[in-house]
């Protein structure tokens, strides 16, 4: 489902979208409202929503989604890169947070990527996460070298397997780098990290040579 108060974007992002035979765009909505009965009837997989819905907040709509209809992956659509709307998008529960300059093959891969359980990250917020990474926060559990790396490329969107290719490393070893942060940090899953390093920023390893 798309929502947008926008009439031609989201008649753009949904021609964009039905050129992909997996993907079927159920409905659409201009507003707050719309978009809460619309997702109410329908049930969509996924809602990919504007910041800016008609003087209401598409943030405040994700987080409202994220406790309704837990069943439905909210993705942000937006035209802002800005470091204190992805974090909030992220603290409200979104699966992703994409631009709309995001060239359009890529944005139907990240929408399979969300079907799939995939947190996305445009490539252009992706900097952002580097940046909240390398911040550190105090009194924030000390990632190693290895392990940072690792996250960032989840915070990419990249399965382990790629993660190892990407690395020169075994898939098993990214598991490990993986289930190590998530002890680490207390979390479960691939999008509460996301989240978490959005939000928090992580503190930098102390090794000074890489790990394998």
């Amino acid at each position: 489902m798309v929502i947008d108060d926008h009439e031609v974007l989201r008649a753009g992002t949904r021609q964009v979208l039905e050129t992909a035979q997996d993907i079927v765009v159920v409905g659409e909505a201009e507003d707050w409202d719309a978009a809460l009965g619309v997702i109410g009837e329908l049930r969509p997989d996924i809602a990919l929503v504007d910041i800016q819905l008609s003087g209401r907040n598409g943030i405040d709509l994700a987080r409202q989604l994220s406790a309704d209809h837990p069943a439905t992956r909210v993705v942000i659509l937006s035209a802002y890169d800005d470091d204190d709307f992805i974090r909030r998008a992220f603290e409200a529960g979104v699966a992703g947070y994409l631009l709309k300059t995001m060239p359009r093959d890529e944005l139907i891969n990240a929408v399979r990527a969300v079907g799939m359980g995939t947190t996305v990250l445009d490539p252009a917020v992706s900097t952002h996460l580097a940046r909240a990474t390398s911040a550190g926060v105090t009194g924030a559990p000390r990632l190693t070298l290895r392990e940072r790396e690792v996250v960032a490329l989840v915070a990419d969107g990249l399965s382990n397997k790629a993660i190892a290719t990407r690395l020169g490393v075994s898939t098993r070893t990214v598991e490990g780098h993986v289930n190590h942060v998530f002890t680490k940090l207390d979390l479960e899953s691939r999008t509460e990290l996301v989240r978490y390093v959005l939000t928090n920023g992580l503190g930098a390893g102390a090794p000074a040579t890489r790990e394998r």
